[in-house]
C-alpha cells in the first residue's frame, strides 16, 4: 500500500513538473513578443515624432516664405514709387538746369554792367576806403568769370556790394590811414560824414583838412574847424554822444543854362 502510494506521489510529482514546465516557456515567448511590440511601437513613435518635426519645420518655413514674399511685395511697391519720384526729380533738375543756363546767358551782360557801374561810382566818389572798395569790385569781376559759381550767387554778391555802398551814405565813420599831400605821406585820422564830406586831422590835431569835390584834391581848413572835426571823430568812435557839427560842405554848382 505504501509502495502504491509512493508510486502515485512520484507520478503526481512528475505530472506537476510537466504541467509547470509548459507555462514557463509560453510566458517567456509572451514577454519577448511584448518587448518586440513595444520596441516596434517606440520606433514607430520616433518616426512619427520625426515626421511631425519635419512637418512643423516645413510649415514654419512656408509661413516665413509667405511673410518674406509679402515683405518683398511691399518693398518692391515702395521702391517703384521711389524710382518714379526720382525720375520726376531728374526731369525737374534737367528743366531747371536749362532754365538756369538761359537765365545766366541773359543775366551775364547785366551783371557785367552793374559791376562796371559800381567801379565808376567808386572812382568818382570821395576817396574813402578806396583800396577796400576797389578790391571788392575786383573780387566781383573774378567771381563773374568763375564757372563753378551759380548766376544766383553772382547776382547776390553784386547786390550785397551795392547795399554796402548805399549804407555809406547813411553812416558816419572814422578810420586811420595814410594821406599823401605834396609827396609826403602821413598817418591821419579820417572822418566820413555820409557822402557829403570827408575830413582828416593829423594825430597831433595840428592840421585839419577836407576833400574838395570840385577840385578833387585835399585842402587844409582853417583852425576854426579843428574842434568840430575832433568832435566828429569822437562821435564816430562812439566816445561822445551825437551833437551838431559845424563843418564845411561842398554845395552843387549851378548848371549853366
Amino acid at each position: 500500500m505504501r509502495s502504491l502510494l509512493k508510486v502515485l506521489l512520484v507520478t503526481a510529482s512528475a505530472s506537476l513538473l510537466c504541467f509547470q514546465a509548459i507555462p514557463v516557456g509560453a510566458n517567456e515567448k509572451a514577454i519577448n513578443l511584448q518587448s518586440d511590440i513595444n520596441r516596434e511601437a517606440s520606433l514607430s513613435q520616433e518616426k512619427i515624432n520625426d515626421y511631425d518635426d519635419e512637418a512643423n519645420a516645413a510649415a514654419k518655413s512656408y509661413a516665413a516664405a509667405i511673410q518674406r514674399a509679402e515683405s518683398l511685395t511691399i518693398y518692391n511697391g515702395q521702391l517703384r514709387r521711389l524710382i518714379e519720384s526720382q525720375q520726376k526729380e531728374i526731369r525737374s533738375i534737367k528743366r531747371q538746369t536749362e532754365e538756369i543756363e538761359s537765365i545766366e546767358t541773359g543775366a551775364l551782360p547785366l551783371m557785367l554792367e552793374m559791376t562796371e557801374t559800381l567801379n565808376q561810382l567808386i572812382e568818382g566818389d570821395i576817396p574813402f576806403l578806396t583800396q577796400e572798395r576797389r578790391d571788392r569790385v575786383e573780387n566781383l569781376k573774378r567771381l563773374i568769370d568763375r564757372a563753378d559759381v551759380t548766376a544766383g550767387e553772382k547776382y547776390r554778391r553784386i547786390m550785397e556790394a551795392y547795399l554796402i555802398e548805399a549804407d555809406y551814405g547813411r553812416t558816419i565813420e572814422s578810420y586811420r590811414g595814410e594821406l599823401d599831400m605834396g609827396g609826403t605821406p602821413r598817418t591821419v585820422d579820417f572822418l566820413r560824414v555820409g557822402r557829403i564830406g570827408l575830413y582828416y586831422q593829423t594825430l597831433d590835431s595840428e592840421e585839419t583838412g577836407n576833400w574838395d569835390k570840385a577840385d578833387r584834391q585835399w585842402e587844409v581848413l582853417e583852425d576854426e574847424y579843428r574842434r568840430s572835426v575832433r568832435d566828429g571823430l569822437r562821435i564816430a568812435r562812439k566816445q561822445s554822444p551825437p551833437t551838431l557839427l559845424r563843418l564845411p560842405v561842398d554845395t552843387p554848382s549851378e548848371v549853366a543854362k
